[in-house]
């Protein structure tokens, strides 16, 4: 654990384009037992930082999920190491502490979101977080020549080193440092923060013979029977662009597990024109997926192909305008 950053006094309230609300930014990394709703916090950090993107604290804990921890290769948290630390119910009001009436940063915020306010539920609590930021989105909003939406290339842009990838706390120092020049691109070129509302997880998705939700790959898995959908009544206008807005028509496939319910993404497509594809190929527009770098097959192929690929934050936002297609 790195020596902690001396706590300075607390700025004003500041709003409007690239401006952040109540007292700053709580810049969030979780690391967890899998992807799937049933799954569970192994260790948090936190950074706190002021209206004005300063860092002013950090924090970080594991957490014993009293379960298996699953994948040990990615994490490196055993069951011996965990077997001591405190649960959930133990740190949350601590957790709560660094997180109130500040805008929660992380990337793929809607995943780290999602895993902390199950855990709250789980402990018969509230997670005071009422909006969430994600880099990922807000990296794409900057127009940033990335390759990919993974943090180690955000990383690389702003010249940041990762020292333990996939550590809790090394992962919310380095999401951090790329926040902070981000912050200030923003603000400088009027860029509004892709500022999201939080609403809390009731719904743990546990105990259920077979949940509905998507299939959870190597930690596990449930079934959920196919529906079937109307086709798509708009002809395939291409690949999405980086920069651009979603089209009508457009193929979008999904692979590995989302935050948010499978069939209910999949409505929002529906309504917004595009085409639910059911695999891979090279006239797939775009591939939804908080993994890029998986093994699933759906992602091995738009790797050869080169589709374009975002997570699930990235994907929601862009659902909120889809372009009509050019033959509507």
């Amino acid at each position: 654990m790195y020596a902690p950053f001396p706590t300075s006094p607390l700025p004003a309230q500041r709003t409007g384009p690239g401006g952040g609300t109540g007292r700053g930014f709580a810049v969030v990394d979780v690391e967890t037992t899998g992807l799937g709703r049933s799954d569970r916090v192994i260790s948090a950090g936190v950074y706190q930082l002021d209206p004005d993107g300063e860092v002013t604290d950090h924090w970080y804990t594991l957490v014993n999920p009293e379960r298996d921890p699953g994948p040990v290769w990615i994490h490196g948290l055993t069951s011996d190491v965990l077997a001591g630390a405190p649960t959930f119910p133990e740190v949350a009001a601590e957790l709560a502490e660094r997180l109130r009436d500040r805008v929660m940063v992380a990337h793929n915020a809607l995943f780290d979101w999602n895993m902390i306010s199950r855990e709250f539920s789980r402990a018969g609590l509230h997670a005071p977080v009422e909006q969430r930021l994600c880099t990922m989105v807000l990296a794409r909003d900057l127009r940033l020549p990335l390759p990919n939406g993974k943090l180690s290339s955000l990383a690389a842009h702003f010249g940041v080193s990762q020292r333990q990838a996939h550590h809790a706390l090394d992962d919310a120092r380095v999401l951090a440092e790329v926040f902070r020049p981000s912050l200030a691109l923003a603000r400088d070129g009027g860029v509004p923060l892709p500022l999201t509302t939080c609403v809390a997880v009731t719904d743990l998705g546990e105990g259920d013979a077979a949940p509905a939700g998507p299939s959870r790959g190597s930690w596990g898995s449930s079934y959920r029977p196919a529906r079937k959908r109307p086709a798509c009544p708009y002809p395939n206008p291409g690949r999405w662009k980086d920069g651009s807005p979603l089209m009508q028509g457009m193929r979008v496939a999904i692979t590995g597990d989302t935050a948010t319910d499978r069939e209910l993404l999949e409505d929002r497509m529906i309504e917004a024109g595009l085409h639910i594809a059911s695999s891979v190929s090279r006239l797939t527009s775009l591939l939804v997926t908080n993994e890029p770098t998986s093994w699933s097959g759906k992602a091995r192929k738009a790797r050869d192909y080169g589709t374009p690929v975002v997570g699930e934050d990235a994907f929601l936002q862009l659902l909120r305008e889809v372009a009509p297609h050019p033959g509507a």
